[in-house]
């Protein structure tokens, strides 16, 4: 019956959260609402809704990404001058996943994982 999931995350205005995720790979949906941003990549959807008075210090938005080449990924990030999360660097987990993280322009933490063979 269900079939996808779709995050839903703050942001405080549209054109930085659009360019961030732009720099990631991700494609903006032709679909334009005021308020609300779509971003495609690959078979991922992720949706952000206006939230104009956000502070982001206080801002607990995350999401984690399972992807199958996380080292070019993080790669890709460190060249483009995406920051990675300070506490975040690529590393493997003792859970099995080897991952990194960063924070969008509203602080929502994004981790990128892949599983360790």
């Amino acid at each position: 019956m269900m079939t996808t999931i779709i995050p839903k995350l703050p942001m405080r205005s549209k054109a930085p959260t659009k360019n961030y995720y732009i720099q990631l790979g991700f494609e903006a949906s032709a679909n334009d609402f005021v308020g609300y941003l779509m971003m495609k990549k690959d078979n991922m959807e992720i949706h952000f809704f206006e939230f104009k008075d956000l502070s982001p210090d206080q801002n607990y938005g995350q999401i984690y990404i399972r992807c199958y080449d996380v080292d070019l990924i993080y790669k890709t990030c460190c060249e483009i001058d995406i920051k990675i999360h300070p506490a975040g660097d690529l590393s493997e987990k003792p859970w099995g996943q080897k991952e990194f993280s960063l924070l969008d322009p509203d602080n929502n933490l994004i981790t990128f994982g892949q599983a360790l063979l």
